[in-house]
């Protein structure tokens, strides 16, 4: 139990809306599993630029855990509705060698 306080003072200490942090515990025989719900706004901070955040926090449950000898996972629920969609990439059209030589040649 002392995890879940440890990991709930952590990640309030982070976000603009502490009162939206709820944690859910679990335990089951690959250890313990913390699952964390945030403000969809709050994202950001709690995963950081890269993950970075978020791997600090799975570094600091796991030597938490170690106290205890016990194995502390994190994670982190994405909010409803969320679906990252990434803007298709524009491949840039390659001229054909015939298309080059005839630019150099109406230089």
């Amino acid at each position: 139990m002392e995890d879940k306080i440890f990991l709930e003072t952590i990640v309030k200490a982070l976000v603009e809306n502490p009162d939206d942090v709820k944690i859910e515990r679990k335990i089951d025989e690959l250890g313990v599993l913390l699952s964390l719900t945030i403000h969809p706004s709050d994202m950001g901070k709690v995963i950081g630029k890269e993950g970075a955040t978020a791997k600090a926090i799975r570094t600091l449950l796991r030597v938490a855990g170690m106290k205890h000898n016990a194995r502390v996972n994190l994670k982190i629920n994405e909010p409803e509705g969320n679906e990252v969609t990434r803007p298709a990439r524009a491949t840039p059209e390659i001229p054909t060698v015939e298309q080059v030589m005839q630019e150099i040649k109406d230089m």
